[in-house]
């Protein structure tokens, strides 16, 4: 048995053995309180050796823990009845960093890995990296949301794309996804990757990428309607989430979690998007249609085992469901998206595809 996990948030501490407790939302109590009775039984029967095993997820590691969908990714897991574990970051050896986890060298002035570290990071993957004692002990890997991706880690490298506005970058959380996800890729560790998270799943495997979606938009004579990221009200007020539908293709891992064909009002947060996956091994499984255009919303490897990505937030409307929010009503309807993440927490992933 694993021990018990303990997990702290800016927002809410959680103190909570594994398989017993996690979100305290009316159903999950009513299933907590039934199992710790059936629990009761068993351990005055056999003298306490038996424990109820709950799915260990772990949280990909990124420097701000604070982040909004960071927090609201742990309390999804939780209110799933699953136990959340933030993961150490990942780091290669191929790579010089301080005591406190930064690289030295290899990282521009803008905050991105330069060309030389980045092809060091695509080339050897997770080889010579601790990404194998980093999952260790967790059954499961969710890559949250957050900064743009170093335009150096794609398929085929790009130049920065100023747009004026984003220039928030991590190359120690890039260097440690990559490692990451090409590790758990490799090994057939299952895993849900969600904004951010779905553009590395996508980059790792090939994909093609858009570095700026109103300048997609822009180089094909099109306007954009801001569907996938609200502009900013003024220049440090709280710019809220998006939301449109999406599109569920049938037969895909993601019609199995949430059982339908339309997302209504799914949380959006994103201003760069994944182009296409011709020749690579993904599958578009999830899209929506901005102005004529396909944006690609959800995507799978239907060569592993489970390895699906998100580009909307489903934990962003269970985090305004669990708050009450004034506008939680606007977005996806709280039991659509918890189902994506009971259905993980239930064991989903490790059973046998449907047929399409």
């Amino acid at each position: 048995m694993k021990e018990a996990i303990f997990l702290t948030t800016d927002r809410k501490e959680t103190r909570r053995k594994k398989g017993l407790w996690g979100g305290m939302g009316r159903w999950a109590r009513v299933r907590r309180l039934l199992v710790a009775l059936l629990l009761g039984f068993i351990v005055g029967a056999y003298g306490g050796t038996a424990l109820a095993e709950a799915t260990v997820i772990g949280i990909a590691w990124r420097p701000n823990m604070k982040a909004e969908t960071f927090v609201d990714l742990c309390r999804s897991v939780e209110e799933a009845g699953g136990v959340c574990v933030v993961l150490d970051p990942v780091r290669s050896s191929d790579l010089s960093y301080d005591d406190k986890g930064r690289l030295t060298k290899g990282v521009t002035e803008i905050g991105t890995l330069d060309e030389a570290s980045a092809k060091l990071v695509r080339c050897n993957t997770w080889h010579d990296s601790n990404a194998g004692d980093v999952v260790r002990d967790v059954d499961f890997v969710m890559f949250p949301g957050g900064e743009d991706i170093s335009p150096t880690l794609f398929y085929t490298p790009e130049k920065w794309l100023d747009n004026g506005e984003d220039k928030t970058f991590s190359a120690e959380r890039d260097v440690s996804d990559y490692l990451l996800m090409s590790y758990c890729l490799d090994h057939d560790i299952p895993l849900l990757a969600i904004c951010r998270g779905m553009q590395m799943l996508s980059i790792v495997s090939g994909a093609e990428y858009v570095q700026d979606i109103p300048a997609y938009f822009k180089d094909k004579g099109l306007e954009y309607p801001y569907e996938h990221r609200n502009r900013k009200p003024a220049p440090n007020a709280y710019r809220n989430f998006a939301h449109h539908d999406v599109t569920v293709v049938k037969g895909s891992r993601l019609y199995e979690m949430v059982n339908t064909g339309t997302l209504r009002n799914a949380p959006s947060w994103h201003h760069q998007c994944v182009k296409n996956v011709d020749n690579t091994r993904l599958a578009v499984t999830g899209f929506t249609v901005t102005n004529g255009v396909n944006i690609i919303e959800a995507v799978e490897r239907k060569d592993k085992t489970f390895a699906v990505g998100l580009q909307f937030h489903p934990e962003t409307a269970i985090g305004k469901n669990l708050d009450d929010a004034g506008d939680k009503d606007e977005f996806l309807e709280y039991g659509t998206a918890m189902a994506i993440f009971e259905w993980i927490i239930e064991g989903g992933f490790n059973g046998q595809r449907d047929a399409a």
